[in-house]
C-alpha cells in the first residue's frame, strides 16, 4: 500500500515563509536559529518550506528566538495576506534582502530608477 504525499498546507508554508524572512532579515543563520529552538538545522528548513508543520510551543520558542511577537509569524490573518506572502517568498531568494538592503541606501532617485530598469531588462521584463 503506498501512501499518497499530500501538498503542504498553504497556512503552513505562510507561517514557515515568514519565519525565515524574519530570520534572514536578522542575519540570522538556520544553524543559529535551530540552536536556539534544540533542533536542527535540517528541521528548521522543513518548517521554513511548510513541509513540516510548527506546533504551538515551537511557534513560543521560534518568536522568542526572533524576537518578534506570535502574531508577525501569521502575518494580518491565519490564511496570511497575499502581498506579505508574495513579499515573503521573494524575500527569501539568495542575495534579496542584501540586494534591498543596498537598493533603498542609494540617495539619487535618477540612479535607483536606472539600476531598477537595468534589473528589469536583466530579467527579461518588458
Amino acid at each position: 500500500m503506498t501512501q499518497e504525499r499530500k501538498a503542504p498546507d498553504p497556512v503552513d508554508v505562510a507561517v514557515g515563509g515568514r519565519i525565515r524572512l524574519l530570520r534572514k532579515a536578522r542575519g540570522m543563520s538556520q544553524s543559529k536559529l535551530a540552536e536556539g529552538l534544540g533542533l536542527t538545522f535540517q528541521q528548521v528548513q522543513k518548517y521554513e518550506r511548510g513541509a513540516n508543520r510548527v506546533s504551538a510551543s515551537m511557534l513560543v520558542k521560534a518568536a522568542r528566538a526572533l524576537d518578534v511577537p506570535i502574531a508577525d509569524l501569521f502575518g494580518s490573518s491565519a490564511t496570511g495576506s497575499a502581498a506579505l506572502d508574495e513579499f515573503a517568498q521573494l524575500a527569501t531568494h539568495t542575495g534579496a534582502l542584501d540586494l534591498m538592503r543596498a537598493f533603498v541606501r542609494i540617495k539619487p532617485p535618477a540612479l535607483r530608477r536606472s539600476i531598477l530598469e537595468l534589473t528589469r531588462t536583466l530579467a527579461g521584463d518588458d
